[in-house]
């Protein structure tokens, strides 16, 4: 046990008497992506594969060193956390077994089938269990380390009402022992403030309630005059006079300079994949030609489109390499200029040193495009069903804020748009999280439901003893 860093681990050896060429290729594939695995050599026709297990507790911080390609990035953390459940998977969509299942010859996947567009998921959806999954995990780990490293007990944040990020920073804090405090933003603010309406209990807001949040409101209205950055300032305030607390502030969505880090390690795990997948027979003709990712608060887009434009090879003066997979941001709210506006600046932040201005590469980098529909967090008949008619398809399901309005916006907009442009290419969408948010959208879907997942009555004992079911 060592115990200066909190950590338990044990460690057994594996022999594998095979010496052959696949076997080998086996064990250094696993030595060299996954930390738990190392070769130690072979000896006597028997390799031998030391493989150890680390049991963490949540609050160990760890030194960070980043991936040698992210360079060009110069205020690099000290630390960081290990929160998420890592590597997350990667699945190809669209078996011919799903597609033979549905019955409308008008399906997403037969439509993608018919212009050979090769669809894979990252499923950042997985990072976490219930109540810390999806892409907001990747962040909080240099977070909150951050917020550990200087002293503070507690956290505040700030999101929707319906908030992924501030239900997973509720979760996050608790597991290293910091207290959460959530703005929340709702057009109910003051019904709830005079009593006569409650906040509730359904979809994020149970989480994060069973976390013992401290939860305040405010309007949306009152949310964009004074902006999250100085409302998450006002509350950190009120908590150090109040109770002489020293509360860490996180800004929406974990976006910024420290929580954008997230995304380059994200990038490093996606390339060390992506080169697995290309060693394996199976797929040695793997390569990505789109990245598709929904943005909200910019931070998520920033580190992706810096990490995989670096990890390609595409900064600097030697930048020859033309492979990078176009990037694809496509956002929930607001507007692509404010995403580009937003992306710079937390390039800025983390201290990118590029032969151009950092606004001029993000344009250059990522393409933005507006998917917002009705608005934020506001969903469309057609968004719903496209939604539903995924999930009937693939078995996953995407929430109606993030990942279920990107990926509709995707495939009915800009591929339809320009289909030439997307025939016969292989496009990566990474799946964010957020499924809890579709609680939200029950009533909505609710008149699909008859039709797509019908309620029968067993009749257990029948007439006549004949047992019977009956609709």
């Amino acid at each position: 046990m060592r115990s200066n860093i909190n950590l338990l681990s044990f460690t057994f050896m594996l022999l594998l008497t095979s010496t052959s060429r696949a076997t080998t290729a086996f064990i250094s594939s696993l030595s060299t992506h996954h930390p738990h695995f190392q070769l130690i050599g072979s000896r006597h026709n028997t390799n031998r594969l030391i493989m150890s297990f680390e049991f963490q507790q949540p609050d160990t911080q760890y030194p960070y060193t980043p991936p040698a390609w992210a360079s060009p990035l110069t205020n690099v953390p000290k630390k960081r956390l290990k929160l998420a459940h890592l590597p997350t998977p990667i699945q190809l969509i669209g078996s011919n077994r799903s597609t033979r299942q549905q019955k409308n010859s008008s399906t997403i996947l037969s439509r993608l089938k018919e212009l050979n567009i090769k669809l894979y998921i990252k499923r950042d959806d997985a990072t976490g269990g219930v109540e810390l999954g999806g892409n907001k995990l990747r962040k909080l780990e240099f977070l909150l380390a951050a917020a550990l490293e200087t002293g503070c007990d507690s956290v505040v944040t700030i999101g929707g009402e319906q908030s992924n990020h501030c239900r997973a920073t509720a979760a996050a804090a608790r597991m290293v022992g910091l207290s959460p405090n959530l703005i929340l933003r709702t057009r109910r603010a003051d019904k709830i403030h005079e009593k006569t309406d409650e906040l509730g209990f359904e979809g994020n807001i149970l989480f994060d309630r069973m976390m013992g949040s401290t939860i305040y409101t405010c309007t949306p209205g009152e949310y964009g005059r004074v902006g999250s950055n100085k409302l998450v300032q006002h509350v950190c305030d009120y908590i150090a006079t109040k109770d002489g607390g020293k509360p860490y502030a996180i800004p929406v969505g974990g976006s910024n300079g420290v929580g954008s880090w997230g995304y380059i390690n994200a990038v490093d795990e996606l390339m060390n994949q992506m080169e697995s997948m290309k060693q394996d027979n199976t797929s040695s003709d793997f390569n990505l030609d789109h990245v598709v990712f929904a943005t909200g608060s910019g931070g998520t887009a920033a580190g992706i489109s810096l990490g995989l434009s670096m990890a390609y090879g595409s900064l600097g003066p030697s930048a020859a390499d033309t492979s990078c997979p176009k990037l694809h941001a496509v956002g929930v709210c607001d507007n692509p200029a404010y995403f580009y506006d937003t992306m710079a600046l937390i390039a800025n932040e983390m201290g990118a040193s590029l032969d151009k201005t950092t606004d001029q590469f993000i344009r250059e980098a990522v393409t933005v495009h507006n998917g917002k529909g009705r608005g934020y967090a506001l969903s469309t008949e057609d968004e719903l069903d496209f939604i539903l008619q995924f999930s009937l398809e693939t078995g996953i399901a995407l929430d109606p804020v993030y990942s279920g309005k990107a990926l509709y916006h995707f495939v009915k907009h800009v591929v339809e748009n320009d289909v030439e442009s997307y025939r016969n290419k292989h496009v990566l969408f990474w799946h964010t999280g957020g499924a809890l948010g579709i609680y939200e959208k029950g009533n909505d879907l609710l008149h699909k439901f008859s039709e797509v997942s019908p309620v029968k009555r067993v009749d257990v004992y029948g007439s006549n003893g004949v047992k019977e079911i009956t609709d």
